[in-house]
């Protein structure tokens, strides 16, 4: 018995060996990031060069965004939260901003679409890294009007307007394959052009309680002013880096 506990010891020394050989080869191959950093060289923001409507300040650095030739600069990372308080993260795209709050669409059947039914609150982040900014949005969610949403799907392409039909989104496929088919089926059904709005796809709005204004600084001194909603009005106060 000693004999064969002192085999087994062995064996899985070498296999713990052999792992972490295999480990260290394979972090070998990851860039030391620590060791990325880039320091922040533009103008500090200045609370004197802020719009009193935080919609108005958005728009601009919007246009900026533009400007600069930043790829999909409407691409938002939207934070989600079950019951429980998980918390989910992808990038959607805005669709429309006014006064009431940001807009986009989505399936109602989606994973996010269920954690904004369990728990209405969400966050936005716009990361327009290339100039060093970025803005929060945050506050609850509603869905917008049934006739909202199907102005927006009719102005969509044919294609796009197909593929709402074809994902049932965050469900289970067994392939790729299952997707390509449907989409040409439903092409050959709706080949008249055609495509009505399917019932379980459409918009929320975020409607913000707060949007922040970041600004990179030089030496992680960076420039962040926080609009807080005070009933009709807006109320700024500069944050610490």
């Amino acid at each position: 018995m000693h004999e064969r506990n002192a085999a087994i010891g062995a064996r899985l020394i070498i296999l713990c060996k052999f792992r972490s050989k295999a480990h260290d080869a394979a972090m070998a191959s990851v860039p030391e990031i620590h060791h990325l950093r880039r320091d922040y060289r533009r103008e500090p923001l200045e609370e004197s060069s802020l719009n009193v409507d935080p919609f108005a300040q958005f728009s601009a650095w919007f246009d900026d965004a533009l400007a600069a030739g930043i790829l999909e600069p409407n691409a938002m990372t939207l934070g989600t939260a079950d019951a429980s308080g998980l918390v989910s993260c992808r990038t959607v795209l805005l669709k429309g901003i006014d006064a009431r709050g940001f807009v986009f669409f989505t399936n109602y059947g989606s994973r996010k679409a269920r954690q904004m039914a369990s728990n209405p609150n969400a966050a936005l982040l716009f990361p327009w890294i290339t100039l060093e900014r970025q803005v929060e949005v945050a506050g609850p969610i509603e869905k917008i009007s049934e006739a909202e949403s199907l102005e927006y799907f009719l102005s969509r392409p044919f294609g796009s307007r197909i593929g709402a039909w074809v994902s049932e989104q965050s469900s289970v496929i067994p392939s790729r394959e299952v997707l390509v088919s449907r989409f040409e089926d439903l092409k050959k059904q709706f080949a008249d052009g055609h495509v009505p709005k399917p019932e379980g796809w459409g918009g929320y709005r975020l409607v913000p309680r707060t949007i922040e204004f970041w600004q990179g600084g030089a030496d992680r001194l960076h420039d962040r002013f926080l609009y807080t909603r005070a009933d009709a009005a807006w109320q700024v106060s500069r944050l610490s880096p």
